[in-house]
């Protein structure tokens, strides 16, 4: 079992930045897609940013060049770096770890003022 535990959500301006922070109980990222995902309200989940064990790395077409992933693997966290945030940015964010068995964290709400 691994728990995933998200942090460093808020309220913040549009253009302001905000870092998430996603720890995992245990190593994972040797074996695991780690992925960040976002859900508006009313809306869909949608997958936002992924790094995969080689350390590669894709993005939604809405987020490339604002947002970046990246993991720390002594720590056992993975990152979401968010520059020139935007209204539209508005959701909960999660974090999953995906491999022969899908961990989910439980979500931080990040809101963006206009």
């Amino acid at each position: 079992q691994v728990q995933l535990v998200e942090s460093g959500g808020g309220l913040v301006q549009a253009g302001g930045s905000l870092r998430l922070s996603c720890a995992a109980s245990r190593r994972i990222f040797g074996i695991s897609v780690m992925r960040w995902y976002r859900q508006a309200l009313g809306k869909q989940r949608e997958s936002v940013a992924t790094i995969t064990p080689g350390g590669s790395t894709d993005y939604a077409d809405s987020v490339k060049g604002r947002f970046t992933i990246s993991r720390d693997s002594a720590k056992n966290t993975v990152y979401l770096q968010m520059n020139s945030l935007k209204p539209e940015d508005t959701a909960v964010y999660y974090c999953a770890a995906h491999g022969s068995t899908n961990y989910w964290g439980q979500g931080t709400q990040v809101t963006v003022s206009s």
